[in-house]
């Protein structure tokens, strides 16, 4: 079967839908009297529908649009446009039944291992980069070590965000130190390391899951593992280290600075609360530039020790100064 692209007025795409697939719709002009013989002599529509099962319409309708374009087949000689309609060329080979099937799953499974092979190739490459720019991280820190006097506070703070940013230069690994306790206090204080200017940066207090994602992208191939991390930080303390993990009445974990002051980020919460006159923690994260969960945390710890009070209703749970403790 074949269709003369003289024939085509235009196409359209038709997407697929539920239980449809994609088609291509082919809109032709009437049937010229010279029409040769085929499955139907006349047919009541004007148009065919091209369906495509799995993939390859959107390559099809961008050649097929491109050849109506260009409209090349009115400048080529009749006998060349026949030649080229009429049946299969000689030395064309036509994949037909078992044995063209079989052909196609196997250049099917040849491309795939070509892209699969081309895949890893740029994952070696991406590895080799890696390292080096752990390495090269690990050389500006020990320069800054050694310059510390030459360099501000705040510019060292900057470089070693950056580094944080490059990677860990020597993660703790299993390999290295074990899967025991001597894994979990090594992991600890490379925790304290990295996480010192992060926390310091957002207040002194991050969630459990922002100190997961932040230290995993800095190890890049040496991933941790949540329960690793929790152990890990479980340690902060009794090793004495300047972190310390803490668990919420809600079960919400957080890391936050030794130094972080519990009074003091209630009366700040207070303060807030009362310049609006009424927050929800949306609002509040907003404010004050932190995550919902920790917000709403915050004004928790403030309502739990009677400076603060609720309103929960349809809307959702407001805080409000508490007057009953103010105003007597």
């Amino acid at each position: 079967m074949a269709v003369l692209l003289s024939q085509i007025v235009f196409i359209e795409e038709q997407a697929a839908g539920i239980g449809k697939s994609a088609k291509i719709v082919v809109h032709l002009h009437p049937a010229p009297p010279n029409k040769e013989p085929g499955p139907f002599q006349s047919s009541k529509n004007s148009y065919i529908k091209l369906s495509f099962k799995e993939h390859g319409q959107i390559e099809f309708y961008r050649r097929l649009s491109e050849e109506m374009t260009q409209r090349r087949w009115e400048n080529m000689p009749v006998s060349q446009s026949l030649q080229t309609n009429r049946g299969p060329q000689p030395g064309r080979i036509r994949a037909v039944g078992i044995v063209g099937i079989e052909r196609k799953l196997e250049e099917k499974r040849k491309e795939t291992d070509k892209n699969i092979s081309e895949a890893f190739e740029d994952l070696s490459k991406l590895m080799i980069k890696a390292k080096e720019m752990v390495e090269l991280s690990k050389s500006i820190a020990n320069k800054i070590k050694d310059k510390q006097g030459d360099i501000t506070e705040d510019e060292t703070i900057r470089f070693k965000s950056y580094l944080l940013s490059m990677g860990i230069a020597n993660p703790v690994t299993r390999e290295t130190y074990g899967s025991g306790t001597q894994y979990h206090m090594q992991l600890a204080k490379q925790l304290a390391g990295i996480l010192q200017v992060p926390l310091e940066e957002r207040g002194g207090i991050m969630s459990l899951t922002e100190v997961y994602c932040l230290v995993n992208r800095a190890r890049g191939m040496e991933l941790l593992s949540p329960e690793d991390l929790v152990n890990a930080c479980k340690m902060l303390e009794a090793l004495k280290l300047p972190l310390r993990l803490r668990v919420f009445d809600s079960g919400v974990m957080v890391i936050e600075l030794q130094s972080h002051k519990e009074e003091e980020m209630v009366a700040s919460a207070l303060e807030t609360v009362s310049e609006k006159g009424s927050l929800t923690s949306e609002e509040f994260a907003k404010l004050v530039g932190m995550s919902v969960l920790l917000a709403k945390e915050r004004l928790l710890l403030a309502e739990k020790m009677g400076h603060l009070c609720r309103d929960d209703s349809v809307e959702g749970l407001r805080f409000y100064p508490n007057l009953f403790m103010t105003q007597s």
